[in-house]
């Protein structure tokens, strides 16, 4: 399974963009998806994590209220709306899948994409 994520970018604070991860190889409709982001210095932190059928989101305490996450089956890609975005949203976004929804938190991941970088400039 691949995973290629995209959209990141420099944005000024309290502006907004869209992050979108493609994912090739196996069947994307079985998999629990999630967004992590990592800084320089800090653990990589779950943003949020979306369920098979996109019935169950769960999101980080920190981007509750601003970012959505969202899935579209039919085109194995899982996005993250963010909006109100802020300085200490500044890292690279990752996104992968964890082998189901108890373990989106916690999971130790032993490959990542190589993910995207979001800058906000305050």
């Amino acid at each position: 399974v691949q995973l290629q994520a995209s959209g990141g970018g420099l944005v000024q604070a309290g502006g907004s963009l869209r992050l979108s991860c493609v994912v090739s190889g196996g069947t994307f409709r079985n998999y629990v998806m999630g967004w992590y982001r990592q800084t320089p210095g800090k653990q990589r932190e779950l943003v949020a994590a979306i369920s098979t059928g996109g019935s169950m989101t769960d999101y980080g305490d920190s981007v509750k209220g601003r970012f959505t996450i969202s899935r579209d089956n039919a085109k194995a890609t899982v996005y993250l709306q963010m909006n109100s975005l802020k300085p200490e949203d500044t890292a690279v976004y990752y996104c992968n899948r964890p082998p189901n929804w108890l373990l989106r938190r916690t999971f130790e991941y032993t490959t990542w994409g190589q993910g995207t970088l979001v800058t906000v400039s305050s």
